[in-house]
């Protein structure tokens, strides 16, 4: 019951987290987020990635509609579940130097995200899918619009609006799909594989699960929620959206759009790919252009998804094999630099990068790991980033060579934008901040050196963990890949 425990352990937690006051909040969230990635490191290191579907738990919710809470881990959801584990206790720990409002509230609700997050990779049933695809806003839209900017109940109206408009698409084509199963019904996925969809039917389910999971990833043109969503959250709800859920709408991809509209996605696949590309190289430009630190790092982010996105609808083994990888690797990179420009803005008061930098100079540990991020950001080999973007652009080369050479320019401008950053923020004219900023205090050494390390090892050693989702992207791809 491995994928049971998984997801309902956090949400457990969330509401001991509660309970028991602000007090000891932080460190109940702290020990349950280790519990969490604890259980999750074993049910990795036990995992069997030649036995398919694993630690599965299932009874009836709604026998007569053919409906089940069902739970489950396979090789396309052990990666995310691992990347949910393992980055929830740094996300906490983040906080660990200020002084919150309402600590007991705040500190459950990014348990519960978790969990409900967790819960949507592994789910078996769609519908008990759909629940926690949507359940998981409610944590991350109350942490943003209590404890964000400014401007944070705009961003997070705007935020909802979107997503919750997009899932519309996705419970239409879930109810369809139900509709179509034999004999009593059933939500469960797996049944939806076996279906015999006509090709306009496809088209149509296409449509629908791509608007659906384009938007909360976010793809090129529904990305206009992100930029504001991303500045406007605390960092920790940043954290969450940029290093977790994002996931959520790239596995949805996999989960739902390429096995049930295999014959959509070859007629029409062309058109979301170059959606993909597009998002990289404006989101990249985008990034060039910024004057906010965080803001950059939102753009930046948009373009590397929007990879992934390619790599994932390009459906080739390296494509599937490098955006799992991907994921991890992004989501440990992501959290790192947003950590890393929120230390800078909580020392100097500011996240415009011209009145910044010269830090270097008084912060070496700091500029230590902001470079490694960085690299690791920009795909430098031996890093964790260079594994999935190598695969994800061979998987798009693969697919159309010209597609390919405009993906690729992520290399060019992704070095581009990340080096402005750190050169704007670390190197240059030290100004009057300098004289009194501090380098890392123990806790933030506790965080952004593990995810340092993390993304050295992972791009000197990535085989234990391409090993885990081999056999099933190979899987996946023989039962239903057309030749295009």
């Amino acid at each position: 019951m491995n994928a049971l425990y998984l997801t309902l352990t956090p949400i457990i937690g969330a509401f001991v987290i509660y309970l028991a006051g602000s007090k000891n909040a932080k460190y109940l969230a702290l020990f349950f987020s280790l519990a969490i990635f604890g259980y999750g490191l074993s049910t990795m290191i036990s995992f069997n990635p030649a036995s398919g579907m694993q630690g599965v738990w299932s009874m009836p919710w709604l026998p007569q509609a053919g409906l089940y809470l069902a739970f489950g881990i396979d090789g396309i959801s052990i990666l995310p579940i691992l990347l949910a584990t393992l980055i929830t206790p740094f996300i906490v720990v983040t906080t660990f130097d200020k002084k919150l409002y309402r600590e007991e509230l705040f500190y459950s609700l990014i348990i519960l995200a978790q969990g409900l997050m967790i819960g949507s990779f592994t789910a078996l049933d769609s519908f008990l899918f759909y629940f926690f695809f949507e359940a998981s806003l409610v944590p991350v839209i109350f942490i943003s619009a209590i404890w964000g900017g400014a401007n944070r109940i705009k961003a997070t109206l705007k935020f909802f609006i979107y997503t919750v408009f997009g899932s519309l698409f996705m419970l239409f084509a879930l109810v369809f799909l139900y509709g179509e199963t034999p004999g009593s019904h059933s939500g469960l996925i797996a049944d939806f594989y076996n279906l015999e969809l006509s090709a306009t039917a496809q088209a149509v389910l296409f449509a629908c699960f791509f608007i659906a999971f384009a938007i909360k990833t976010p793809v090129f043109p529904f990305h206009t929620w992100q930029p504001d969503a991303y500045t406007e959250a605390p960092a920790t709800g940043t954290m969450l959206m940029s290093g977790i859920m994002l996931k959520m709408g790239l596995y949805g991809f996999i989960r739902f759009l390429l096995p049930i509209t295999p014959l959509a996605l070859a007629e029409y696949g062309h058109i979301a790919i170059i959606l993909s590309v597009i998002g990289i190289i404006y989101g990249s430009l985008a990034a060039i252009r910024q004057g906010h630190a965080k803001r950059l790092l939102a753009y930046s982010s948009f373009a590397h998804v929007g990879l992934i996105a390619a790599g994932i609808l390009a459906f080739s083994k390296d494509g599937l094999s490098g955006s799992l990888f991907h994921m991890l690797s992004h989501g440990i990179n992501v959290v790192g630099l947003f950590f890393v420009v929120e230390i800078i803005a909580s020392r100097t008061g500011t996240f415009e990068l011209d009145k910044l930098g010269g830090i270097t100079s008084q912060a070496r540990w700091l500029s230590i790991t902001f470079a490694v991020l960085m690299l690791g950001s920009v795909a430098l080999p031996l890093t964790n980033g260079f594994v999935g973007e190598f695969l994800l652009l061979y998987g798009v080369y693969q697919y159309n060579s010209l597609i390919g050479f405009f993906a690729g320019t992520t290399i060019i401008l992704g070095a581009v934008y990340m080096l402005r950053l750190f050169q704007k923020t670390m190197l240059g004219n030290s100004g009057s901040h300098v004289k009194t900023f501090t380098d890392l205090t123990s806790t933030e050494k506790w965080v952004l050196i593990p995810l340092a390390i993390l993304v050295i090892a992972l791009g000197v050693y990535p085989e234990p963990l391409m090993k885990l989702t081999e056999p099933a992207v190979k899987q996946l791809i023989e039962t239903h890949y057309l030749v295009r």
